[in-house]
């Protein structure tokens, strides 16, 4: 059995495909955590890392019940009389930053065993490995300390978009099972209320807010149609055709100047598309959105 691996199979490589569906299934599992089997894998890790065991093991139904929980023990067991309005919210802060292994580091997870399973790769910390291998199996994140761990539940709900970045349009990317979520989209985290009152997000956030990132997603949730009214767009091409639509050029407040193509939808709904800079005519940002050559491009095909 090698210990050392140089070169790979084409039989190997061909088992790519099966070994990221079995562990994008892992990292992005919904089910409920099998807090025993977890638990056992925890008492293991303590003692392979040269510690006591944990005073206190508890579960927690998401990451921020952990932090919750985990400070509050922790102050319990150095003063049983302290009370939790009475600990510093920086406290809470700092231990964020405990959190490690579970169902969410199946990546690596994923890279190891395929070099144990697939390529007989042989090491003496695969013995270790195999517990924080069974923690991804079982449970969520993992919050650490060395008088209290809780191991914290999988999520009730992930979503992502076609590119797999988290994402949903009408609710939470991730939600717990006690209710704590997170919205996100297209990757980037954003304020609740942005997904829950849309309607009524009021168009200069995506001017405004402080985040770059965070006031393109407004911006695309409120629409740049709409946002574009605020920004005195300059025309730069006009096409007769409103489906072909209108080339327009703003200032975007730390961004700087972008172009968009403002169109009429066949459903006559307006929308304001990000086209390349470089584009001179409407004709040819709306062929651009098509992934066509403008000499390709037939008007006809835009409004099928």
């Amino acid at each position: 059995m090698p210990t050392k691996i140089e070169t790979i199979t084409p039989e190997q490589e061909a088992m790519f495909p099966e070994w990221v569906e079995k562990w994008t299934k892992i990292g992005l599992s919904t089910d409920p955590m099998d807090f025993e089997r977890a638990k056992k894998a925890v008492k293991k890790l303590y003692t392979i890392t040269g510690n006591n065991q944990p005073k206190k093991i508890l579960k927690a139904s998401s990451p921020m019940e952990a932090v919750k929980k985990g400070v509050l023990a922790v102050k319990k067991l150095q003063n049983p009389d302290i009370d939790e309005k009475d600990i510093p919210k920086s406290d809470y802060s700092d231990a964020t930053q405990n959190f490690y292994g579970g169902s969410l580091y199946a990546s690596w997870g994923s890279f190891v065993t395929f070099f144990r399973d697939v390529m007989d790769w042989e090491n003496e910390s695969l013995e270790d490995f195999k517990w924080g291998e069974e923690l991804m199996y079982s449970c969520g994140w993992v919050w650490w300390h060395e008088d209290v761990c809780v191991i914290v539940d999988r999520p009730e709900i992930i979503k992502m978009d076609e590119e797999n970045r988290l994402h949903c349009e009408d609710g939470p990317a991730i939600k717990y099972r006690d209710n704590w979520t997170v919205y996100s989209w297209r990757g980037t985290r954003i304020p609740r209320e942005w997904i829950q009152d849309k309607e009524n997000l009021d168009p200069t956030i995506a001017l405004t807010w402080e985040n770059v990132e965070q006031r393109r997603c407004a911006a695309e949730i409120i629409g740049w149609h709409r946002v574009l009214d605020k920004l005195n767009a300059v025309v730069i091409d006009e096409d007769g055709d409103p489906e072909i639509g209108t080339l327009v050029e703003v200032d975007i407040p730390d961004i700087g100047r972008e172009r968009f193509l403002r169109v009429l939808c066949g459903t006559k709904r307006e929308f304001a598309l990000p086209v390349p800079p470089e584009m001179k005519t409407a004709i040819e940002a709306q062929a651009w959105t098509w992934n066509m050559d403008l000499k390709e491009f037939a008007a006809p095909e835009v409004r099928t």
